[in-house]
């Protein structure tokens, strides 16, 4: 990891990540006040699980490196899937219907300067 990147990690986070990747979409490449604006005003549940992780690697980035949140851009942001709970309800014919609950990994990398 270079000098000038911070990352963090949300694991086993409570959201799909097919809808992950839609509110990732929208931050990936704007700085980080810019993103935090739009997860702010975001439409979807992802938004606080995203905002969370992007709150964690701003303060890396304060912490490890001393660095402003205003030279700050998203890097690389990723939904990637985790594991998925498997429950069951009935289906016709006395079957079981199999329900998946699906987790994902969510990680957002800073870096310093602009792009």
């Amino acid at each position: 990891m270079p000098d000038n990147e911070w990352r963090a990690t949300d694991k086993f986070a409570k959201v799909s990540p097919k809808k992950a990747r839609l509110v990732m979409d929208m931050i990936r490449g704007r700085s980080v006040n810019e993103a935090q604006e739009i997860l702010r005003f975001a439409n979807k549940r992802a938004a606080s699980f995203i905002d969370k992780v992007l709150r964690s690697a701003v303060a890396n980035a304060d912490v490890s490196g001393g660095v402003d949140a205003d030279s700050l851009y998203v890097a690389t942001a990723s939904a990637d899937d985790g594991t998925m709970l498997h429950r069951f309800h009935p289906g016709p014919m006395g079957r079981a219907m199999a329900i998946k609950k699906r987790r994902s990994h969510l990680q957002i990398v800073l870096r310093a300067g602009e792009d």
